[in-house]
């Protein structure tokens, strides 16, 4: 038994049609035609349908259209007194369920009833199937065994079922995208966008245009009107990556959204109802910026409702072998090379690494040595890197904070220091300030901050 909708603009075919499905105590709503029916399908829920292809305003293929795009798994069939292999062969191709030429006997229809309900129900149980596998093994992808890795998916598991924002906090190259992208297919949205953008990527300017879309003569250049990746995203996902180099004119906007539910183009000032899931993350130590008044706090909270760190993987040497079989496999598929193994004394190798560049380094090492090892077993040979970091912790040198004095004021050290290593490194890059920040880890906005906070001048200021 279901629910079934029978469109047709006969009101006799209506009837008998509706007399045949009785018999077997479907529960049936009719339709005059195609406008009809699809007020109905926006408003109810139904197993089966029932369509004629020729009515007065339209065609049973916009019904079908219609169907394919808010409930895929609802079965269609068509009946009609107009059958060719055209039309049967199209309305086939854009997904109908099964085709009744008229005139028909009523234990075709209710046996085609019987089984469109049927396929409706498993399609729709398969989909449910999906969505509980994915939640409990969204985080598959996200490889290691070590006990900062479970508690990673234990995370995921959690937060994935639900809307609240999420704040990924990692060193670069710890795998904070997959992370999100494992939120995103563990939750009831993973059949919707998943749109991600590096805000550390765009200038300012272009990533408000970006976030918020504009309209056509919003700013120079502005030819048309185009959304953004909030509209992008709509019933999806947004992921924000390195959201901490955000300029603080953007933080504002995107607080709006985030409290309002409505995001307003550039050169507009019509809000346009968004329904987004927002995930960021950060390397930065976003608390640090409240403090240098770089990231507003009121965003940081609304954004930290989960957070979730990710260790580095110095921090999981456990997890290397695992990955390194999956970076080995990956690069035999993805870069055409042929299988390798790698063996123990490479592995020991790699586990005493520091690994400054996390999973991103190891991939990049692994893929390195698939291509130049002339050996189908990686050795350490093929690892000078990590050869250097050994060699590093077998003959460590004095540290220099043994030639500091025990008692001195900490802040004003720390601040004298910071002050003459950006000064110094200034001198080194002619004063660019784009090198400058890449150099000692900052983001432009932090290093005008702080040449600012110590009164500094780049060189050819001077």
């Amino acid at each position: 038994m279901g629910r079934i909708l029978i469109v047709d603009d006969e009101p006799h075919m209506r009837r008998v049609l509706a007399s045949a499905l009785a018999l077997d105590r479907h529960v049936t709503l009719e339709a005059s035609g195609v406008t009809e029916a699809k007020a109905q399908l926006s408003a109810e829920d139904f197993d089966a349908v029932f369509t004629d292809q020729k009515m007065g305003d339209g065609e049973g293929l916009d019904v079908l259209a219609t169907v394919r795009e808010l409930d895929p798994t609802l079965s269609v069939v068509f009946i009609t007194a107009f059958a060719t292999i055209e039309l049967a062969v199209e309305s086939m191709r854009q997904g109908a369920f099964d085709f009744v030429t008229k005139p028909f006997q009523p234990q075709v229809i209710r046996a085609t009833a019987k089984r469109a309900c049927e396929r409706t129900s498993l399609l729709r149980e398969n989909d449910k199937l999906r969505e509980t596998v994915g939640r409990l093994e969204g985080s598959s992808d996200i490889c290691g065994h070590s006990t900062g890795i479970k508690n990673v998916r234990d995370l995921i598991a959690r937060v994935a079922p639900t809307n609240a924002p999420v704040l990924i906090l990692g060193e670069t190259g710890t795998g904070k995208e997959l992370v999100a992208r494992a939120i995103h297919k563990g939750s009831p949205r993973s059949g919707k966008p998943f749109v991600a953008v590096n805000c550390a990527a765009l200038p300012p300017t272009l990533l408000e245009s970006e976030l918020f879309g504009h309209e056509r003569g919003a700013f120079t250049g502005a030819d048309r009107s185009r959304a953004g990746l909030f509209e992008a995203a709509h019933e999806g996902t947004l992921f924000l990556d390195e959201i901490g180099e955000m300029p603080l004119e953007a933080q504002s906007k995107l607080l709006r959204v985030l409290t309002d539910g409505q995001v307003t183009r550039i050169g507009s000032t019509k809000p346009r109802k968004v329904d987004v899931r927002l995930i960021a993350a950060t390397h930065r130590e976003l608390t640090q910026h409240i403090r240098d008044r770089l990231f507003r706090e009121d965003l940081y909270y609304r954004l930290a409702v989960v957070p979730i760190p990710i260790p580095p993987l110095r921090e999981r040497s456990e997890d290397i072998a695992d990955l390194c079989q999956l970076f080995l496999e990956q690069a035999a598929r993805d870069l055409k090379v042929s299988k390798h193994d790698i063996n123990e004394k490479a592995l020991e190798r790699l586990k005493r690494y520091s690994f400054p560049g996390n999973i991103r380094e190891l991939r990049n090492l692994i893929e390195r040595a698939c291509i130049l090892s002339a050996s189908a077993v990686i050795g350490p040979e093929s690892f000078p890197i990590a050869a250097h970091s050994d060699d590093m912790q077998t003959h460590p040198s004095d540290s220099w904070t043994d030639l500091v004095p025990g008692t001195l004021n900490l802040r004003e050290f720390l601040s004298e220091a910071e002050k003459k290593l950006i000064e110094r490194t200034l001198k080194e890059t002619d004063g660019a300030q784009a090198e400058t920040a890449r150099r000692l880890g900052l983001s432009r906005s932090h290093l005008s901050y702080k040449i600012s906070k110590y009164g500094l001048k780049p060189p050819q200021e001077k």
